[in-house]
């Protein structure tokens, strides 16, 4: 059985963690496929939204493996970790947007990948933190810098400390997700999401989520600067004209990502 699942629809690339008899838990071949999975989305002209979501219904992802890590040798614990962490920035570093649909219990790593997202919608039904405190560890895949720079330092350092898990609800009121939704509705609610991104000139999409990401780890003068350069990307490009002459036309634009 494929570790992780892909495939690409009217634009959209949905990627899944199917490992659901371990939890959608992450060993290190299935972080291998997810890379490779990513790098060649990451050029693919038909990809202009990225879903992540795990296979059933039980679990997002958990995290590491942690049956697999008592087999392990130190050096291959620092294999794992780097990878995985490796993984998740390139995820991070998409060009295009990403959304997590997060289907259950996302703890560990598992919320990691999904902090490493853009945008996260998760069922109503399910759990979820940075849990990795209680182990003995911490997170190590991009929890300590992701989660404080969404929700800000104090409420993070609450949550990682305490390893507290959440209802979908309360990490919707600490500013952690999108929206919340009904099972049945997960997927649906997150490719209308992706849809109203689609709606969207591609390349504009692109220059904008890279212009808010540089620019946040920026003083506002560089981070105007990154701005004006991602602007005159746009300037030339086919679609720029179309959305014009649509404009004019009184008619929708038919963006070719060119």
């Amino acid at each position: 059985m494929e570790s992780v699942l892909y495939h690409v629809e009217n634009y959209i690339a949905t990627i899944t963690i199917n490992r659901p008899d371990a939890m959608n838990c992450f060993n290190f071949e299935s972080l291998k496929k997810l890379s490779d999975v990513v790098e060649e989305i990451r050029t693919n002209q038909d990809v202009r939204v990225v879903v992540i979501t795990g296979s059933g219904e039980k679990s997002f992802s958990v995290g590491a493996d942690l049956k697999e890590r008592k087999t392990l040798t130190p050096a291959e614990v620092k294999r794992n970790v780097y990878k995985i962490g490796e993984v998740f920035s390139s995820i991070e570093n998409l060009p295009q947007p990403t959304i997590a649909a997060i289907n259950g219990y996302a703890f560990g790593g598992g919320m990691e990948l999904a902090l490493a997202c853009d945008f996260r919608i998760a069922v109503k039904d399910t759990l979820m933190g940075l849990t990795e405190t209680s182990l003995a560890i911490i997170p190590g895949a991009g929890g300590t810098q992701r989660l404080p720079r969404l929700i800000g330092e104090t409420k993070a350092l609450e949550l990682i400390l305490t390893a507290r898990k959440l209802t979908s609800d309360e990490a919707y009121s600490y500013g952690i997700l999108t929206k919340v939704v009904s099972r049945d509705m997960l997927l649906e609610m997150s490719y209308a999401f992706a849809n109203e991104m689609l709606k969207n000139g591609p390349i504009a999409l692109q220059q904008a989520k890279f212009a808010i990401k540089e620019g946040m780890n920026a003083d506002i003068q560089t981070g105007l600067k990154i701005e004006r350069k991602a602007y005159e990307v746009t300037i030339p490009t086919e679609d720029r004209v179309e959305a014009l002459n649509a404009f004019n036309e009184k008619r929708k634009p038919v963006f070719k990502g060119k």
